[in-house]
């Protein structure tokens, strides 16, 4: 597809609609709006805007359609796919000023919110009323709710509560050639013709805009226990994953850390922890619901698991400040790798009782290919982050290389029943990727949808397929 590029003229007509002071054009600010967290990789737009009602997007999406100007949408800026990269230039839609809590029902269990709310900040306010919204990311105090839609985010506790997909009710969206449509209903129950509610969860922006978004809440748990298990080996951590599930018991975070990854953060961040010898990797399991006794017996059943599967001590937080700190190595996990080290990250999915072949695929690949990797993730659901370090690898092998030992990597993990992201997105830099897992006719289903919804092609061009 040929897009235009941005005229005085337009840029004079997108200015009438949302004013000058919303309008960002010098190559300095700019800049803030070329990348995310994803390594290397910076595209810059030609012009940035920040609007602030559903009127305006409509007005915008309507110019930039008539004039083939490509339109990308932008959260926070989190992203690890490359997904919200203005990768043809045109026009960055910030969604920044969508930053509402619009309505708490607490009648009916439901939130209603913009897409430009912090995730943690949304969390908080329903944890206020005695209420949770699960869908917790490791970047919850920084992404917006809104990029957790279009990339179908988790987190830890998806694990018991489910994913985003279970919380999004309905949508308000605005379609590129302006018109404003609601996806579904505020229902919790909902059969009537396709769900484009679905539909729009994950697709990355390629399809329309989101500017409202209906959650279901669920009662918050009163009580939690979290305890972190030492194991041997990365083996033996993932073997006792799905055999906790296999015992009949949920925990509502079951985290998985190799020990490569808990001496970064002691070295980088500064959090004191006894790593002892002979320890390979840790699980963090948390376990939470109302009721002690019930809590406490899903805790027994857990240690019974693991004492079967070469556990070497399983340590009970013993107050709010000690799980805070046992959270805060897994969440900065992430953070210290990509500040300490030249990196890149993949975000594979297994059924979860796959994944002590996963991972040990992964060493013999990195092994193969002279890299190092750093692997920690949602082990509860099978979704391993896998941080390839370059460590002694040469440049040259690093650029030319890299690539086929990341494609044995999803090799791997789509041989195990996997596929290609959990919860990361395809975006720009896993799109190369997706062959391993679908075939033709799945892309010529995605394109007949992209085709309908998005005829002349502006929306986030040369993301996940196209």
């Amino acid at each position: 597809m040929d897009f235009n590029k941005i005229t005085e003229d337009i840029l004079t007509r997108i200015k009438a609609i949302v004013g000058d002071d919303a309008v960002i054009t010098n190559k300095d600010d700019v800049a803030d709006y070329s990348h995310d967290e994803t390594e290397d990789l910076v595209y810059y737009p030609e012009v940035v805007v920040k609007p602030q009602s559903v009127e305006q997007i409509s007005a915008l999406l309507k110019l930039c359609n008539e004039n083939l100007i490509p339109v990308t949408a932008r959260g926070a800026g989190t992203g690890l796919a490359g997904g919200a990269l203005p990768v043809k230039g045109g026009l960055l839609l910030s969604m920044e000023r969508f930053n509402k809590i619009i309505d708490i029902d607490e009648q009916n269990l439901q939130a209603t919110v913009e897409p430009g709310v912090i995730t943690e900040v949304f969390m908080n306010a329903v944890a206020e009323k005695g209420l949770l919204y699960p869908v917790d990311p490791a970047s919850k105090g920084s992404c917006f709710i809104g990029g957790n839609v279009a990339n179908c985010s988790g987190g830890p506790r998806v694990v018991k509560y489910g994913t985003i997909r279970e919380y999004v009710l309905n949508l308000e969206v605005v379609l590129p050639n302006g018109e404003v449509i609601w996806t579904g209903a505020n229902t919790l129950k909902y059969a009537s013709g396709y769900n484009l509610t679905q539909l729009m969860i994950g697709s990355e922006g390629t399809l329309g805009i989101v500017t409202k978004i209906v959650t279901k809440l669920i009662p918050r748990p009163t009580q939690d226990v979290l305890m972190l298990a030492s194991f041997p080996t990365n083996e033996d951590a993932c073997a006792a994953v799905s055999a906790i599930f296999r015992a009949g018991v949920i925990p509502s975070a079951l985290e998985f850390m190799e020990r490569k990854g808990m001496e970064w953060v002691i070295e980088h961040d500064g959090i004191a922890f006894d790593l002892k010898d002979g320890i390979g990797a840790f699980l963090l399991i948390e376990v939470d619901g109302s009721n002690q006794d019930v809590i406490f017996g899903d805790c027994e059943v857990i240690n019974g698991v693991l004492e079967t599967h070469n556990c070497s001590d399983v340590l009970f937080a013993d107050s709010s400040a000690q799980k805070e700190e046992l959270w805060r190595i897994r969440r900065t996990m992430a953070v210290s790798v990509k500040s300490n080290s030249v990196y890149k990250e993949e975000d594979t999915v297994v059924p979860r009782a796959a994944l002590p072949q996963l991972i040990k695929g992964i060493k013999e690949i990195g092994a193969k290919y002279g890299f190092e990797s750093v692997c920690y993730g949602h082990a509860g659901d099978g979704n391993l982050h896998v941080n390839i370090v370059k460590a002694d690898m040469s440049d040259e092998d690093w650029n030319n290389k890299l690539k086929d030992g990341i494609t044995e990597i999803f090799e791997l993990t789509v041989s195990l029943g996997g596929t290609l992201s959990g919860e990361h997105g395809i975006g720009l830099v896993q799109k190369d990727y997706m062959p391993l897992k679908y075939t033709n006719t799945h892309f010529l289903i995605w394109k007949g949808i992209k085709q309908v919804f998005d005829p002349n092609g502006i929306l986030n061009p040369g993301k996940i397929f196209n």
